[in-house]
């Protein structure tokens, strides 16, 4: 696989030049400089323009920055009459000049200024810091998410899969971004550089990682991947320091046992179902024996599930640790199967993520992640999600369009058993 391309070179060099020259002496407002972007027409000016205003944003305190989304939501915002107007104009006379006045006047004008500001070089990273702020301002600011809905929408086109490049991450790839990779390890921590080591260096592990030319030393996401006979049902095994090295070659099975996005302020741009699609293109290319393609995957959500259910003493024995292997397994697959949101998907965040990705619900297992936070979160167990590429697509239909959940014989046999064993509890409670 090419590691790099040309044109990932050149639009790297030209999306790292320096900010362009400020000249210093205006001192208008910020909301000044934001009228004034949006009201040039010059190159030149937009360009002083749109680096004066993300370099007064970095100096900005928490309540300014308040204040400028705010300025952002309220000043900035769709004249609602004037698009009603103009919406009745096109439809009783749908010319072109009556479109293209409907589509000016329906795109709120802090798209246009995100998008002149994104014109500045080194602007794209720092309008995805800046989301990153403005997330933060939701939860006491729920108006905001309108502007978050219009600089989420600039993002998507922005990060769109064709600017994207694939490398592959090794023991040799630079310290910096090596430090990067621990740090944004979001599923299983990395303890130190011999951790590290163990997940890049020997022969049946691999590490794949997006870029985009606006961010090219930030990894976007990455996911971390090995090489076995058979489908695992641990993670400690799976990551064991005394584990035996397997020839690639001898290896039937990819193993993606963990996936971490890396840039909080591209939250709800999705870019996981591209990379592993690539991913499995790449690995069955460079090695034809791999037959099975699977996850080992946390439920995040298990624990939160189990303590709702009140009365069900099941669960109670899975929380307090002393429930048996298969009696957590079938818990874990009502949950899985079952588990769901007032919209009808699944309440698990990783499930719903693979389902949509086209998978499937293979097994489950018991004592696979014994780590503080494998127990916090899920009680340790763990999933396999099964990726298979003949039907990725039927599956992805059927959970988007119907919300089907589909799993492996296996799975539905045990959520089966579980019932009865349900059953007989809802009768002994109510005798």
């Amino acid at each position: 696989m090419a590691r790099t391309s040309f044109l990932g070179d050149l639009l790297s060099s030209l999306y790292g030049r320096a900010r362009w020259p400020l000249g210093g002496g205006d001192r208008r407002p910020v909301e000044a400089l934001c009228h004034a972007l949006l009201a040039s027409t010059g190159e030149v000016a937009g360009l002083r323009l749109s680096s004066m205003i993300l370099s007064r944003y970095q100096t900005m305190d928490s309540a300014a920055k308040l204040a400028f989304f705010t300025f952002l939501n309220e000043a900035l915002d769709i004249d609602a009459a004037g698009v009603a107007a103009l919406a009745g104009s096109y439809a009783d006379s749908p010319t072109t000049g009556n479109f293209e006045a409907l589509l000016r006047a329906a795109e709120p004008k802090r798209q246009r200024l995100f998008r002149r500001l994104n014109d500045a070089p080194g602007a794209t990273a720092e309008l995805v810091a800046a989301r990153v702020d403005l997330l933060g301002f939701l939860a006491e600011h729920p108006e905001l998410k309108r502007t978050d809905m219009d600089l989420t929408h600039l993002l998507r086109g922005w990060f769109n899969r064709g600017f994207l490049r694939i490398e592959q991450i090794d023991w040799h790839t630079s310290a910096t971004l090596l430090e990067k990779i621990v740090a944004y390890e979001a599923v299983h921590e990395i303890h130190d550089w011999n951790d590290l080591r163990r997940r890049l260096h020997p022969r049946d592990r691999r590490c794949f990682a997006f870029f985009h030319p606006a961010m090219p030393q930030e990894p976007l996401i990455f996911v971390e991947v090995a090489l076995t006979r058979g489908i695992p049902d641990s993670i400690q095994a799976l990551l064991a320091e005394t584990r035996a090295e397997l020839p690639p070659e001898e290896a039937n099975t990819a193993v993606f046992y963990s996936i971490s996005n890396c840039q909080k302020g591209l939250r709800g741009i999705s870019f996981g179902n591209f990379l592993i699609k690539q991913v499995v293109t790449e690995l069955g290319r460079a090695l034809p024996g791999l037959d099975t393609f699977v996850t080992l995957s946390p439920m995040p959500g298990l624990r939160r599930w189990l303590e709702a259910q009140e009365g069900d003493k099941r669960a109670g024995k899975l929380l307090a640790g002393k429930a048996g292997k298969a009696e957590a397994e079938a818990l874990a697959a009502r949950y899985l199967l079952e588990g769901q949101r007032a919209d009808g998907f699944p309440l698990d965040a990783v499930a719903r993520f693979h389902l949509g990705n086209g998978a499937i619900v293979h097994n489950v297992h018991a004592d696979a992640d014994t780590s503080g936070n494998g127990m916090t979160q899920s009680c340790g167990l763990m999933v396999n999600y099964l990726y298979d590429s003949g039907q990725t697509e039927k599956n992805h239909e059927a959970f988007t369009g119907s919300k089907k959940v589909v799993a492996s014989r296996g799975m539905r046999a045990r959520l089966r058993a579980e019932r009865p064993a349900a059953g007989r509890q809802g009768k002994a409670a109510r005798s």
